[in-house]
C-alpha cells in the first residue's frame, strides 16, 4: 500500500523536480564540504609551475 502510494506520488513532474533538486543540492554541499575539509585548497596551482 505505501509503495503504491509512493508510485503514483513519483508521477507528478513537481515530486520528481522537487527530488531531484534536493539530492543534487545535496550531492553538492557534500562536494564542496569534502573539497574544503581535504586542505585542497591550500596547495599550489598546477600550471604555476610550467
Amino acid at each position: 500500500m505505501v509503495i503504491g502510494f509512493l508510485k503514483n506520488l513519483w508521477q507528478h513532474d513537481s515530486v520528481k523536480f522537487i527530488t531531484r533538486t534536493v539530492l543534487y543540492f545535496l550531492v553538492f554541499v557534500i562536494l564542496l564540504y569534502l573539497y574544503g575539509y581535504s586542505g585542497m585548497s591550500g596547495g599550489t596551482f598546477i600550471y604555476n609551475e610550467f
